[in-house]
């Protein structure tokens, strides 16, 4: 008789330990709005989200300021599923490195999406991405810019007649203290010092709980560079703040490879019912719906010509399942 390997003996019996169905509303990563075509593929009849709001993270670009066609289609769409938009702004990629914002690109980004039909009263929107990167902010790493960038853009969306809810660009946390890269509570240790009221402008935290190393680790390790990291990040932020935020989870999700393939569908549901369940979690939106072709096909749920992959079906059995 083989014997299987302890971690998978661990993790089943974890399963069996108190399972509930996620309190967070699960969704998925998008790249293009034309992707708010595919998202309800992704939620049988048979999953507790079918009749549930489904949340999808989407990056907005300076690029996208002149696809007004496409973006109503977008949030038209969205209302007619039942889906959420976490808007995240984005300026654009140029010599290998996205352009730092400024605040007349902030401007231009939130007056566009203003005008747009939302499909809820509230609308979410993220400043920025991973700006411990160097590559996300025009080749350095700058904590007191992204602290002004930050706290313009919230008082700009907490001025505006429509209801904004403003959350912070999540960082890498993995990523070390380097000429390309800053520790994340390093950098948003510099940004407190900056403006120690821009934590008070945030309407909720945002974190990339990726499972790491090499988004291959097993969903029940614990610590910062795992899938529970958003924890750590809540306990930390918790010095910065009088009142708790609550979190959403806008990227997070394995590479699909040798070492994790077999067992995504055991891993989405050990996520389900003990990571995601945790009731400070709002929306969590694994990454990403359609990454192929191109660096992210690892990750990505359908293939370039629409077909589901192992993460697709792997995250439908573990949605059926609970």
């Amino acid at each position: 008789m083989k014997r299987l390997p302890v971690f998978l003996l661990v993790l089943a019996l974890l399963l069996l330990v108190h399972p509930r169905a996620t309190a967070a509303t699960v969704g998925i990563h998008l790249l293009h709005p034309q992707e708010i075509d595919q998202v309800r593929q992704l939620f049988p009849d048979t999953s507790v989200q079918a009749t549930e709001p489904v949340y999808v993270t989407i990056p907005y670009s300076l690029t996208d300021l002149s696809l007004r066609q496409e973006w109503q289609h977008f949030f038209t769409t969205a209302r007619a599923n039942n889906i959420i938009p976490i808007v995240r702004l984005m300026t654009q990629f140029q010599d290998d490195v996205w352009t730092v914002p400024t605040r007349q690109d902030v401007v231009q980004l939130l007056e566009s999406l203003d005008q747009y039909d939302w499909p809820q009263a509230e609308r979410r929107i993220i400043i920025f991405n991973e700006p411990n990167h160097a590559a996300e902010w025009g080749g350095t790493v700058s904590p007191t810019e992204y602290a002004d960038i930050f706290s313009f853009a919230a008082s700009w969306a907490h001025t505006q007649s429509h209801i904004y809810q403003v959350l912070p660009a999540a960082l890498d946390l993995s990523a070390p203290q380097s000429n390309e890269s800053w520790d994340a509570y390093a950098f948003w240790s510099s940004v407190y010092r900056e403006d120690p009221e821009a934590f008070d402008q945030m309407d909720a935290w945002n974190s990339h709980s990726y499972p790491n190393p090499e988004f291959s680790a097993a969903p029940y390790r614990t610590g910062r560079t795992s899938m529970q990291g958003f924890k750590q990040e809540l306990a930390w932020l918790e010095q910065w703040r009088s009142e708790p935020l609550q979190v959403y989870i806008t990227e997070t999700g394995w590479q699909a490879n040798r070492a994790t393939s077999r067992y995504l569908q055991q891993y989405y549901t050990y996520a389900l019912q003990h990571i995601w369940s945790d009731d400070r979690v709002i929306a969590v939106t694994p990454f990403v719906l359609k990454g192929t072709p191109g660096p992210f096909s690892q990750f990505s749920f359908l293939t370039a010509d629409d077909k589901p992959t192992v993460h697709f079906v792997a995250f439908q059995k573990a949605l059926a399942s609970l």
